[in-house]
């Protein structure tokens, strides 16, 4: 066995007073998503640097809600980084590439899990700091498999094989849809966004196709859930043996968290190209409302760095960005495998577009998509309205 998982916690920046005053911070409902800030904070509070409460949203708030107001009310967010170009362009955030010295952000870029580090930076500007990292990753329930004595398929024949015989489950809502369709383009061989539009005509029609061939052939509840409800239903409800696409969760992974543990791994193939997962994860940002910058830096240098991925925040619930956190084995024989066994994924994932407009893009495009999905609308139809949005998008930013 390698070394203990570290029990001590990094050194708080030196920068940082101890006074007195709580600042507010919002983060996203789950155990990954909120336990580990609140447990972070707590210990920052306990050696004496101020108090930080958090307050928690939904999933779906997560990755749609208007962040505008919300940056008004709080000192500290954690966000979904195409977020950062509506923040920045409403100077809603602070900058953060010139507040921290001695290399430490040369140490995150190093250590980050694919472009997790990049993904903050917009308009040559650094805007959060990455704290989580994840990507749609496959899933299933090792011992439902073994019963069935099926193997994880690892074509998308296989795929569409084994969800025909009602084995499969995946989450398809509209931000998720759109997050398949991204990867379904990569796996065709073109990257979203790389023309005058989402994507060319033929590609598009074909990644929609394939999308909508797959999710006829699950539980349309399916189209109802996203990847923390999908989870739920294979672990409390059997609801599937596998899942082949959902932003990974290594709690599931993890002893006592769930009545069955489950398994994760990479993706399947298209035409033998791999797959391409798109970029999720989380990073913290400081309002520029916030009530004491010099705590607020301090807390989020703090929480980044290795030392805290790699011990509280994981044991804690949470998913570090840290890539080093990621190979550590002892966090790795305390979750199945989950971070070595995803990390190649993770490191391949597209990185979504993060410009001023691209959310509501993302908002319409998933809704559009969806309604394909449903039989509400053809193909063409859905291409054409996607196209759309993302020219009114554009026109957000210009």
């Amino acid at each position: 066995m390698g070394r203990k998982l570290l029990t001590s916690i990094a050194t708080i920046p030196d920068s940082v007073q101890r006074r007195p005053g709580a600042l507010e911070g919002l983060a996203w409902n789950h155990s990954r998503g909120y336990v580990p800030l609140v447990a972070t904070a707590q210990r920052f509070e306990d050696l004496g640097y101020g108090e930080i409460r958090w307050q928690k949203r939904s999933l779906r708030d997560f990755g749609d809600q208007d962040l505008e107001q919300l940056a008004l009310n709080f000192d500290l967010l954690v966000i979904d980084h195409p977020h950062v170009g509506r923040l920045a362009s409403a100077g809603l955030i602070e900058p953060l590439e010139d507040r921290f010295e001695n290399g430490f952000l040369a140490d995150l870029e190093t250590g980050s899990v694919g472009r997790s580090f990049d993904s903050y930076w917009t308009e040559e500007r650094l805007w959060a700091l990455p704290i989580d990292a994840a990507a749609p990753v496959s899933s299933w329930r090792p011992d439902l498999m073994k019963e069935s004595s099926i193997n994880p398929p690892e074509t998308w024949e296989q795929l569409c094989d084994l969800a025909r015989r009602g084995f499969v489950v995946i989450p398809a809502t509209p931000v998720d849809s759109l997050m398949n369709l991204y990867m379904l383009c990569c796996g065709l061989g073109e990257q979203p966004f790389s023309g005058e539009a989402p994507a060319s005509y033929d590609i598009a029609l074909e990644a929609l196709q394939l999308l909508r061939e797959l999710v006829r052939c699950c539980s349309p509840e399916c189209l109802q859930r996203d990847p923390i409800q999908t989870y739920r239903a294979m672990v409390l409800n059997n609801a599937g043996l596998y899942c082949p696409f959902a932003f990974g969760y290594s709690n599931y992974c993890r002893s006592g968290y769930a009545p069955v543990t489950l398994e994760f791994g990479g993706l399947v193939t298209l035409n033998g190209r791999s797959l391409q997962s798109t970029l999720g994860g989380a990073g913290i940002a400081i309002s520029r409302n916030c009530r004491n910058q010099e705590l607020a830096f301090g807390y989020i240098e703090w929480i980044a760095s290795l030392s805290t991925q790699q011990s509280i925040y994981f044991q804690a619930g949470g998913q570090p960005a840290h890539r080093a956190a990621w190979l550590d084995p002892n966090i790795n024989s305390s979750c199945g495998k989950y971070f070595r066994n995803t990390l190649e994924t993770v490191d391949f994932a597209y990185l979504r577009p993060r410009y001023n407009g691209y959310v509501e893009f993302q908002n319409r495009a998933g809704a559009e998509v969806h309604l394909y999905l449903r039989g509400r609308q053809s193909a063409a139809e859905t291409i054409s309205a996607m196209s759309e949005a993302y020219f009114r998008s554009v026109e957000i930013a210009s």
